[in-house]
């Protein structure tokens, strides 16, 4: 009985364990895709208007 009790503590541990590493990995993930994304609108304006002054021009 006390063996059953120590394994299902294991088991729930190992799970936490594993939910936490994936919900870090997703929360890094997500900040690099919210840099990449304000990076590429920023290069796409940047470019953008340049491009409007020579047809204007």
């Amino acid at each position: 009985m006390l063996i059953k009790i120590i394994g299902a503590i294991i088991v729930i541990w190992i799970a936490f364990s594993v939910l936490g590493f994936v919900f870090e990995v997703l929360g890094t993930l997500l900040i690099v895709a919210a840099v990449a994304t304000v990076g590429v609108a920023a290069y796409g304006a940047i470019k953008g208007r340049g491009a409007r002054k020579q047809i204007r021009g």
